[in-house]
């Protein structure tokens, strides 16, 4: 995952909504732990079709509550149900959720240039910037930390080691204009 998906700009909405989804369902857990359970996530939501997320009733949320192969915290299972209805309404209002949330760093990858893994914060003025707008808009488990590893995961920022083999792929990536 860290060599060819972390770090490579995604602009497909049902894309970003599977790595918003991923990213807080995360918090409090591991990322080994949501990769593993990734396929699990795809099956029980429709491999993100953002409008099948969105007409998913509470009993659906029940059901899912119950399905050992994705996180069965209920508040994170409604919080999916519940962002997909709102990504579709920024759908309606922008035209895509990929231009709203690019919107954040200009439209275009923000690349740092950390030093060591250290360096690199949990979260950044765009992020905290992103989570308000989130929140205000009625997503949930976007909080400006999530923010931030949802903006890492999908190539809005370079947070590889500055000179690091994944730097300078991820570089290579964006200057080819390549999506994952």
């Amino acid at each position: 995952y860290m060599e060819n998906e972390w770090g490579y700009p995604v602009r497909n909405d049902i894309d970003l909504f599977e790595m918003l989804t991923l990213e807080g369902a995360q918090a409090g857990l591991t990322w080994a732990m949501i990769l593993k359970k990734r396929d699990g996530y795809r099956r029980a939501f429709h491999n993100f079709d953002i409008e099948k997320v969105a007409r998913m009733t509470p009993a659906d949320e029940i059901r899912l509550s119950q399905d050992e192969t994705i996180v069965r915290n209920k508040l994170k299972i409604k919080s999916t149900v519940k962002n997909a209805k709102a990504i579709l309404k920024i759908i309606e209002e922008k035209g895509s959720f990929s231009e709203y949330i690019w919107g954040f760093v200009g439209g275009k990858t923000k690349v740092n240039e950390w030093k060591s893994v250290s360096d690199i914060p949990a979260k950044t003025e765009e992020s905290q910037q992103m989570s308000k707008a989130l929140k205000k808009r009625g997503f949930s488990f976007v909080g400006p930390t999530i923010c931030y590893a949802f903006m890492q995961a999908c190539g809005m920022v370079i947070d590889h080691p500055h000179g690091s083999p994944q730097y300078q792929k991820s570089l290579k990536a964006i200057e080819e204009g390549g999506d994952r």
